[in-house]
C-alpha cells in the first residue's frame, strides 16, 4: 500500500510572528552552503527595519503545519528590487517551494510595474541557477563591491 500525502503549500507575507522563522530558515541554509555574513545577521535580526520599513517585502511558505521557505525583495530603486534571502528548508527542497516563491516575486513585480528584479547568488548552487534561468533570469557583470563576498554571479529578470 502506497501512502500519498499532500500539503497545501500557502504563501504568506511576512508579519512579526514569522521573524524568527526567517531569520533560522536563513542561517540553517547560509550554514549549510557559506558563512553568515555581517550583512546578512543584520539582515535577518531585523527584517521589519531593514526589509520591510525600505519599502521591501517578505514572502512565507507555510503548509498546514510550519514555514517551509522565504524570500525577500529589497528596493533597490522605485522600479527596481532584489530578489534575496530565499531559502527552502532541507526537506522541501526540490518539492517546488521555490517555485512558488519566486512566483509570488515575479507576481508582485508585474503587478506593481517594475522594471526588473536583480539577484546574486552563487554558481554551486546549480538547481537555483537552473530555476533563475527558466524564469528567464540572465547573467550580468558583478560589481566588485556586492553585499556578499560568497557572490560570484548576479543575474537580473527585466520586466518591461
Amino acid at each position: 500500500m502506497v501512502l500519498l500525502f499532500l500539503f497545501m503549500i500557502t504563501i504568506l507575507p511576512f508579519e512579526v510572528k514569522y521573524a524568527g522563522d526567517f531569520k533560522q530558515l536563513n542561517i540553517e541554509w547560509l550554514q549549510e552552503y557559506f558563512t553568515i555574513e555581517p550583512y546578512d545577521e543584520y539582515q535577518l535580526s531585523h527584517p521589519a527595519t531593514e526589509i520591510i520599513n525600505k519599502d521591501g517585502y517578505i514572502f512565507l511558505a507555510k503548509d498546514n503545519e510550519r514555514i517551509l521557505g522565504t524570500v525577500a525583495l529589497a528596493k533597490e530603486t522605485d522600479h527596481s528590487y532584489e530578489v534575496t534571502k530565499m531559502s527552502v528548508t532541507k526537506d522541501s527542497q526540490g518539492k517546488g517551494v521555490g517555485k512558488l516563491l519566486m512566483d509570488a516575486c515575479i507576481g508582485l513585480a508585474k503587478e506593481k510595474s517594475w522594471n526588473r528584479l536583480e539577484l546574486y547568488s552563487n554558481t554551486v548552487l546549480v538547481p537555483a541557477i537552473q530555476m533563475y534561468r527558466r524564469y528567464g533570469f540572465r547573467e550580468i557583470s558583478l560589481e566588485e563591491n556586492s553585499h556578499y563576498t560568497r557572490t560570484n554571479i548576479k543575474m537580473e529578470l527585466l520586466l518591461l
